[in-house]
Parts: C-alpha cells; structure tokens; sequence
C-alpha cells in the first residue's frame, strides 16, 4: 500500500507568516507558495543525519526525477539514530517542496516473521538500484543495523520510496543474515553490472559483491582490507575514519567519506567533522586523496585574522555529492543543541571536475556552510525564517572541544523535536524553528546569504529587520551588520536596538530600522546579515532568538 505524503517547506521558510497570523496554523498549500529555501532543508524537527542523495524516477510519474534522501532517523534523543528509517523527496524542479514519504524499514521481526521484543537500532543507510534486462528496478537498501550479527542487513523494494523488506537473512539462523558489509555501508552497482561494497570504522574495507545476493563476497575475490589509510594506521593524507559512501563521474571513481583532520590541520583541532574524498580509476583503488568537500565546522576568519570555528567547533558528519539539474552538491549533517543526538540534513553547492582518460584528475570545490541551502541566489529577506538556519553562532572565547557536551560560552541553536503530529496536515508552523539561545555579550549570529532585490528596496517606506524574541533580564544591545561581523573586514554596521532588563520576558517583535544609506546605496545584491549581541553584563543571555524578517513601515 503507498503511504500518505505530506508536502512541507524547507524549515528556513516555513515561518514565513505575518505577525498577526503567526499564531494559526498554516496548511501545507500556504506553505508551497514560499519561494526561497534555506539550511537545514527539510523541517527544523526533522533529524535525518547520514544522508545519502540519489535521483530516481518518480514510480508514479514516469519520466520524472526526483531526490530521495536516505538517512539515519534522531528520534531516540539520548542517542544516536532511531529505531526507524524513513525517507524524504523532492521533485528536481522544486527542491524547495519537500515530501515526508514515510517510514520505509523497521527491523522488529526476525527471519521467521517472529516478533521482537524492540526493534533495531539502524544507524547510516546507502541505496543502490538494480535494473534488469526486462527494465524490472529493484532498489536494495543497506541500513547500519547495530544488533550483533545483523550487521550487513539488506532489504529490497520495487520502489524508491519502499516500503523496504529485509532479504538477506540467513536460513540456518533466521535471527541474523549474510554478506560481508559491517559499518557505514556503501553500494555501487557499475556500468557492467559488477556491485561494489564499501564500509569500515576507522579501517577502510571493500569488495566485489556476488550480485546474486547483494551481500557476499564474489566467488574468486577477496575483501580489500584496508582500501586507503585510517587516520590513526601511520602517516597519511588520507585518515579515514567512517561514512564510506561511493560516486561514478564520468570514468573517475570518487570515494566520500569522513576525514579525521589533523591536529592543527587548517588552524584547529583535530575534529571528524568532515567529509574528504578520494578518487581513482578503478573502482577498487588504488586511491588519490582529493581534499575536504566540507567542513561542519563552519571555518571562518576571526577579527584578528585567526582561524574559527564559527559553528560548532566538534562534531560527526556523513554524507554524499549528488548533480542535479546540471549543479553539483555536497550533503552532509550538522549537529543541534549540546550533543551529537538531533542532527539536521544540510547542502552545499561543490564544482566537481573531472579529467578523463587513465590517470586523469578529479577536482571537487569546498562546499561553504551557508544558511541558502538550494536558494542559490539567496534568501528572500522579506520572507520569515527560523533563526535556526543560522550558520554563524560564535561567543565571546572558543567553546571548549569536547564530546559528547560541549561548553559553549555563547550562542547556539537549540534542539527542537516534533511529534507524530508534525507529519499531518494542516500543519502548525510554531513547531517548526530551532530558536538560537545564550546570546551573552560578544556572541555573534550569522546568515549567508540574503538577496535584496533593488526594485523592492527602491520603495519609499522606512526599511526594517523585524526580530522576534524573548528577552531575557539584562540591558544590552544588538547591532546588525552587512557583510562581516566586524567593520575592520569591511562589514558596515545598518541597523541597532537596545535591550532593557525591565522587558517582559515574553515574545516582542523588535524592529531595527536600517540605515537609509545601506538601503538606497549598499544593500541591494546578495549580503551576509550577523546579529551582534553587547552588554556590560558578561556570560548571561541578552535574549533568545526566535525568528526574523526584514519588511517595511508605511
């Protein structure tokens, strides 16, 4: 039976509402006619790290393209993962309209259809299609099923949306399964026909998979144990770690995967919040080390010219490069809250250029961790957006770098969850943002990028940024600026407005009006927006950060 979809927005505009109405709830027809889409991109509550990228054919819409995003499932909120896999989608002209097709595979029978007392936990998926000579689609997914034994878990659907049922489970012992793949599994069926599998946890491993079961090794071959360095096997550029996830570009062989960076290593510490790639002409190796494709640290210049994390300083990723509509993207997660247990599905665009021919080079730009996410051109400022697609959120001092809590001496965006429901029509946009807490004195909160257009700027009303917030007790200031933080960088300072400690600590919608210089002269174009916070009383929070919107008054 097909599942019941629900259409949302991105959670960067699903706030998009006026202040009068920001309290009713709001359909998801309303939410469609939102035009730009932000990072994260999918609802704010939703918590899908792990996320592979793929574009399949619409099953019910032949010759449509969709993208489907395979992922891990935050629900358990102490702990990694879920117990559930489910699935997201959006058509390849509308990335900014994604789909919740449900959930796809949950492990709580064995082999002989018996019932178990909980379900699996299943940690990172991959996906990988197999067609027919008769044109029959097959798609395999290939969870990270963390119960001893059922480690290579495989299940099969005639759809990409599933649902998925486990294939793979072994006949003497109905409570486990064969095939050779162990943590993170990574797929590829090639152009031949040969199925290729990669995995490891800190070693990196591969093999040629039997494609008559999608899970064993190929009789005659042998597991490539220890396909390029870990990060802790001698001295490499390498320094594999986890989240092996394999693409084919043109004749070139890219292998993504989570990089522990050296101590150091672009002036911070060490951290496998990361994802590198490596590439090669076979799909085997031998490997190339290509570079970082992005950093979930958010790496940035400080005022004094020194290196930053300006988002979380440590963390886990995983993820993959898709192309879609001719563009090139990385996806990858970012973690939420004071732990690694409520990440969020993140995109960045990437060039990837390849020279073909043996030995040819494979060239795959830095993604940038922005708050646009697919809306290339920029934010539209005079919709609503969570102030959780920030993606600058800096203290004071450096957090301490530590795991699993970390100390954050300033802002940072806090964990939200939904409920089931969040999964049902009309929704209610008031569950879905991520608020931005501890804004003490010295934090910094950043967006890249806004897109002001210079026809609605050339309108005679005054220009305003509308902050929505809760104060919290302290006199204080909060100054905007274009740009950079800092006007040494060139950032230009446009707008200002103070906090008393006497506010009543509920929701106010602030206005800051910008200065009529910047609107008339400097802000039309694509900006960075940062929210600087400043108050003689030090390590106590000015406010928390709801949403914001730019608009006008009349």
């Amino acid at each position: 039976m097909k599942k019941t979809t629900l259409y949302v927005a991105s959670a960067a505009v699903a706030m998009a509402l006026t202040t009068a109405s920001c309290s009713q709830q709001a359909t998801a027809e309303k939410q469609q006619d939102l035009t730009t889409v932000g990072n994260p991109y999918l609802p704010l509550w939703e918590h899908i790290p792990d996320g592979e990228p793929y574009v399949f054919e619409d099953p019910d819409q032949p010759g449509k393209q969709r993208v489907y995003i395979y992922g891990s499932h935050d629900t358990r909120i102490t702990d990694y993962c879920g117990r559930e896999q489910v699935v997201w989608s959006a058509s390849v002209d509308t990335l900014w309209k994604w789909r919740y097709d449900g959930e796809i595979l949950r492990v709580d029978k064995n082999g002989k259809g018996e019932p178990i007392d909980t379900a699996d936990v299943l940690f990172a998926p991959d996906v990988t299609l197999v067609t027919d000579s008769n044109g029959v689609k097959t798609y395999y997914l290939y969870p990270n099923d963390q119960v001893g034994g059922r480690n290579g878990l495989i299940a099969k659907s005639n759809r990409p949306d599933g649902p998925f049922e486990v294939c793979n489970w072994n006949k003497e012992n109905p409570n486990v399964n064969d095939g050779v793949l162990q943590f993170d599994p990574g797929v590829f069926v090639d152009d031949d026909g040969k199925v290729y599998g990669y995995w490891g946890f800190g070693h990196s491993m591969a093999a040629e998979l039997d494609p008559t079961t999608m899970a064993t090794v190929k009789p005659g071959t042998k597991v490539v144990d220890g396909m390029i360095p870990g990060y802790k096997e001698g001295d490499n550029d390498f320094r594999f770690f986890e989240a092996s996830s394999i693409r084919k570009v043109k004749d070139k062989y890219i292998f993504i995967y989570s990089r522990f960076t050296k101590e150091g290593e672009f002036g911070l510490p060490t951290t496998n919040y990361t994802l590198a790639y490596a590439y090669s002409d076979n799909p085997l190796g031998p490997w190339t080390y290509g570079g970082t494709i992005i950093d979930g640290r958010g790496r940035e210049i400080n005022e004094k010219g020194d290196t930053i994390a300006s988002a979380n300083p440590s963390g886990n990723t995983h993820g993959s490069i898709c192309e879609i509509n001719g563009q090139w993207y990385v996806f990858y997660h970012r973690q939420t809250g004071l732990n690694e247990f409520a990440r969020q599905a993140m995109v960045a665009p990437i060039t990837v250029e390849v020279e073909e021919g043996k030995g040819g080079k494979v060239s795959i730009s830095e993604g940038e961790y922005n708050s646009e996410g697919f809306s290339l051109n920029g934010l539209d400022p005079f919709e609503r957006h969570s102030a959780g697609i920030a993606c600058w959120y800096t203290g004071p001092k450096p957090a301490e770098h530590g795991w699993p809590n970390y100390t954050f001496y300033g802002s940072y965006i806090e964990a939200g969850y939904g409920t089931d429901d969040n999964f049902k029509a009309p929704y209610d946009l008031r569950n879905n943002t991520n608020r931005v807490v501890n804004n003490t004195d010295g934090s910094i909160v950043g967006y890249k990028y806004f897109n002001f257009e210079a026809s609605k700027l050339s309108k005679e009303e005054n220009l305003m940024l509308v902050l929505r917030l809760i104060p919290e007790g302290i006199d204080g200031t909060i100054e905007i600026m274009m740009d950079r933080p800092w006007a040494s960088q060139g950032g230009k300072k446009i707008g200002e407005i103070a906090l008393k400690a006497d506010m009543e600590k509920k929701t106010w919608d602030m206005a800051i009006g910008i200065s009529k210089e910047a609107k008339e002269n400097e802000l039309a174009g694509k900006h960075a927006i940062f929210i600087l916070f400043k108050s003689d009383t030090k390590n106590k929070s000015l406010c928390i950060l709801e949403d914001l919107v730019f608009t006008f008054d009349k």
